[in-house]
């Protein structure tokens, strides 16, 4: 049974690859694994979320960069999200199973792109990640834990020509 005030996460997700026009990405060091570089993940909050939403609260939440609407700028503007059309179903590590409902072993995840200005200031969430870095987008591919995350920055520059 689930503790009500967290209840298990939903498995369908969003893969956000943060990077300059120059085509560096932001990764970021998970917290609960030292050592594991990734770019912004999170999980739908609710079934019915749409999945640019999950983005826009996602990157949010894990680098502070906000998001805001075209017609109402502030942060970085809505149409500098795309989403890249990439799903990716994967088996969840087993370290992280328990966050599932039992029974549940795979999620799907949706790869976003979002172009920042250089210089754009991150602020971590510190419970959910050590410390950040901007590579070139081949080293930061390289760096990537998760295969699914190092292949979507792989077709960083065919998506952005």
């Amino acid at each position: 049974m689930t503790d009500p005030a967290r209840p298990y996460k939903i498995p369908e997700s969003v893969l956000v690859v943060i990077h300059t026009p120059a085509l560096e990405v932001l990764l970021i060091e998970r917290a609960d694994k030292p050592g594991y570089w990734q770019s912004v993940t999170g999980s739908k909050d609710d079934p019915d979320e749409p999945l640019e939403e999950t983005a826009i609260r996602e990157v949010a939440e894990e680098t502070g960069i906000v998001i805001g609407s075209d017609a109402v700028p502030r942060g970085v503007p809505r149409s500098a999200l795309r989403d890249w059309g990439l799903r990716n179903v994967y088996e969840i590590y087993p370290v992280w199973r328990h966050r599932y409902a039992p029974g549940v072993t795979h999620n799907t995840e949706h790869v976003f792109g979002l172009v920042v200005p250089a210089g754009t200031p991150v602020r971590l969430a510190p419970r959910e990640h050590l410390q950040h870095v901007w590579l070139p987008w081949r080293e930061a591919a390289d760096r990537c834990f998760s295969p699914s995350n190092a292949e979507a920055v792989l077709h960083l520059p065919r998506l952005t020509g």
